[in-house]
């Protein structure tokens, strides 16, 4: 306990010496100069606060201390700032800069006006104090203009006719709005969009000019939109495709021993060049939306773009047009080609539980396996963990090993024995054949092999909209447990789990997800998020069995190949709120439940492979992934001999409910090349198993004892975004167990004499450990 205290009063020390430190860096500068430590804004409408706030030059807004703190410890000399030799850490100081001040205040002002407030003033003052500056912004706003007439003057009638129909009816300019810019713009770029997609291949946005004719008195502004022709002509033209060529280029680093092929289609109306002589026509020219005879039209140019890309076959698109004649376009769409194979070797370490081990994995792709761009993926992973509290060599230490393969066909279209409608309006239809195969074995308990083979479709109906359909998933599964642990849990009880996992089975289900909102999970806006799924497996079978009369074994279950087939229903339902504050602070609230029930074939007990547990990186982050739960189970009852070769066995269930809340905030703009965000977060739920059953005492769902049986962690977390990819660190802390009982499971309580706690729960709980912080490692958010 001593040496922890101590630990933290050292930590407490240097980092309050970091702050102290970076308080007096304004030492450093020349006597002529002052660092900004403090901005300000007085008098600006809360809805602007963060606009107007970005309108404040960087170069005078105050130093992150931690960020100053680097750079005055590597770039300072004998009290002074280097001249020479400056290394690119941190953050230089923030000097005070007059002009850039005045600056600041110019570009506030007109921010403002472009918000309706005309007669807006914004006042710069500084306050010195030493060597250290306060710049405070004085805002006075003045009434604001309102929209008062909305008129348009449009010499094209074809155009007229499009803005009037097509942009007007959805127009954010209305009379008695207050006047802004941005709506304006927003009106210009619709008019673009809708000509655009019309077309109108030379049509400018500057083409549409806004007369704003003021009423001072009033605080009214009459709006005039004009859309103006050419200068060289005396209207705007409409353009048509005259014709389509698709050529796909040898890249230079890369040579091709195949014979390159050119030729015209005379059904797709198309012009097709492969200097490779490794594409066909048809799968790409399912994305080439622009055909002879067409309207140009600018979406479905970028819906080619997106599909193209999405194909994962080609490095580069271009689209290029060429004018024929008064009016009509010829098309090119040149395509160059991704490396035809990569291959990808991985490696991590992993630690858990007080063992640890590694695992690696390679990943052998083709991206054009048939000539339409399909993906072939071979994926090969293996991985140890070792357990230092067994005995023997290193060899003999090994708990457990886990050897994975897999073979993935990806092909970028749907693969259907009829024709559907899906031709990738909003996303790329795939179609995927995949077969993997797990090889599992832990030392002297338990070992398991298990085969998948699934049929996938996914195909996109809106904007926001995705669908996922595997209307065939077959699975065999192989599971052994040790003879003599078989029977030590037999003796103790354990029958169930014996039953459930030393046995065979074989599957022939179906599974349907939708997600709603999945392309802006990135993204810094409001929205809500959904995925909803429904899997089922065995109804077939039994429809068969009753049909051809299956034999039957021991159990009363009816087999196929000797084997008994499973027969489940399982649904899981993840709802996430997402609310955005401006700048980077975001607050995120989760609602994940899910309930998988057996019956018919196999209506005693439900796999492990389909069960939920709860904890882990992604779910309540105090508990590692597999020790929570079922309701108030507590392993104590698990005699002795049995614990650890039980471990992530025995802590799962049939119904899930988890609930979670996140607030998320930049900390460093700058480290290490990243940004450094922080969260805080709150996490609360469990699994519970729907019937009572004596191995997992106190695991069943029971309402009388709802809150009594609920998880609660709470914690901080650190996320380097490198914007292609975030890196994250979460600490949890264990704040309710429910493995206790009434007031003891407020494990909290005990932090501060955590040492005597642990020693009690050890000697009741050998050879498991207690620990109230559990630390999540990761790549990418949570949720």
């Amino acid at each position: 306990m001593i040496k922890k205290y101590s630990f933290f009063v050292y930590a407490s020390i240097t980092l309050l010496s970091v702050f102290f430190a970076s308080c007096r860096s304004a030492k450093y500068l020349e006597e002529d100069q002052a660092l900004v430590t403090a901005v300000d804004m007085e008098g600006v409408p809360a809805e602007f606060n963060e606009q107007v706030g970005a309108y404040i030059s960087n170069e005078i807004k105050p130093n992150s201390r931690l960020n100053l703190w680097v750079y005055n410890f590597f770039n300072t000399k004998k009290g002074k700032y280097k001249k020479d030799k400056i290394r690119n850490v941190g953050e230089a100081p923030h000097i005070l800069d007059s002009s850039l001040v005045d600056f600041s205040a110019k570009q506030m002002m007109r921010y403002l006006q472009t918000k309706g407030y005309f007669n807006a003033q914004v006042d710069p003052s500084v306050k010195l104090q030493g060597k250290k500056a306060k710049v405070h912004f004085m805002v006075t706003l003045g009434p604001p203009f309102f929209v008062q007439d909305v008129k348009h003057q449009v010499p094209n009638t074809e155009i007229e006719a499009i803005y009037v129909d097509k942009v007007r009816p959805f127009s954010k300019v209305k009379s008695g709005k207050r006047f802004d810019v941005s709506d304006l713009l927003d009106e210009r770029e619709q008019l673009y969009d809708r000509l655009k997609e019309n077309g109108y291949f030379d049509y400018l946005r500057q083409y549409m000019r806004v007369g704003v004719d003021t009423l001072v008195q009033a605080q009214r502004a009459n709006l005039l939109f004009e859309v103006q022709s050419p200068s060289d002509s005396v209207d705007h033209k409409v353009y048509y495709i005259n014709k389509v060529a698709v050529r796909v280029l040898q890249p230079a680093e890369s040579m091709s021993n195949r014979k390159p092929k050119k030729y015209e289609d005379e059904k797709l109306q198309l012009t097709f060049e492969d200097q490779t002589g490794r594409f066909k026509l048809k799968p790409i020219s399912r994305y080439v939306y622009l055909r002879p005879g067409d309207r140009y039209n600018m979406t479905k140019e970028n819906m080619s773009y997106d599909r193209l890309y999405e194909m994962n076959g080609f490095r580069n698109v271009k689209i290029t047009y060429e004018k024929v004649d008064s009016n009509k376009l010829n098309v090119q769409y040149s395509l160059t080609p991704r490396p035809v194979m990569a291959n990808q070797v991985e490696g991590e370490f992993t630690f858990s539980s007080g063992m640890s081990g590694f695992n690696v994995g390679n990943t052998f792709s083709h991206r054009n396996v048939f000539g339409g761009a399909e993906q072939l993926e071979v994926k090969m992973r293996y991985g140890l963990l070792f357990d230092p509290r067994l005995g023997g060599s290193l060899k003999d230490k090994i708990f457990n090993t886990d050897f994975q393969v897999g073979v993935n066909l990806v092909v970028p279209r749907l693969m259907t024995p009829f024709e559907t409608s899906s031709v990738g309006t909003y996303g790329l239809p795939r179609t995927t054949y995949s077969t993997n195969l797990q090889i599992f074995q832990q030392d002297q308990t338990y070992s398991n092999r298990y085969l998948v083979n699934n049929l996938n479709y996914i195909w996109h109906s809106s904007a926001k909209s995705q669908h996922s359909l595997t209307p065939i998933s077959l699975e065999y599964r192989l599971g052994r447990l040790n003879d003599d642990f078989a029977e030590k849990l037999k003796e103790e009880g354990y029958l169930l789990y014996v039953q459930s996992n030393n046995r065979a089975y074989f599957g022939l289900g179906a599974q349907y997800v939708y997600t709603r909102n999945a392309a802006k999970l990135l993204k810094k806006e409001d929205f809500n998020y959904f995925r909803g799924s429904i899997e089922t497996s065995g109804n077939l079978l039994n429809v068969a069995s009753n049909l051809f009369n299956f034999s039957r074994n021991d159990d009363g279950e009816r087999l196929l190949f000797n084997v008994p087939y499973l027969q489940y229903a399982k649904t899981e339902v993840d709802y996430r709120w997402y609310k955005y504050f401006g700048g980077n602070r975001q607050l995120v609230l989760r609602f994940n439940s899910g309930i998988a029930v057996p019956y018919g074939n196999n209506s005693s007990l439900l796999i492990f492979e389909k069960s939920f547990f709860a904890g882990g990186i992604n779910g309540i982050r105090a508990w590692q992934a597999r020790t929570l739960g079922p309701g108030n189970y507590n392993r104590e009852d698990v005699p002795e001999n049995l614990r650890l070769n039980l471990r992530n066995l025995d802590q799962l269930g049939e119904l899930k409910l988890e609930a979670n809340a996140e607030y998320r905030f930049r900390l460093v703009n700058n480290f290490l090349g990243a940004k450094l965000n922080g969260a805080t977060f709150i996490d609360a739920g469990n699994i519970w198993r729907l019937k009572e059953n004596e191995s997992v005492k106190g695991g069943e769902f029971r309402a009388d004892k709802f809150l009594s049986q609920i998880a609660l962690g709470t914690g901080i977390g650190l996320r380097l975004d490198m914007d292609y990819f975030v890196i994250r660190l979460d600490t949890g802390l264990k704040l309710k167990d429910p493995q206790f009982q009434g007031s003891k499971q407020w494990v909290i309580t005990e932090i501060f004499d955590a040492k005597a706690f642990k020693r009690a729960f050890n000697e009741t709980h050998k050879p498991d450990r207690y620990s109230f912080v559990q630390y999540n490692f990761s790549v990418g958010l949570p949720f």
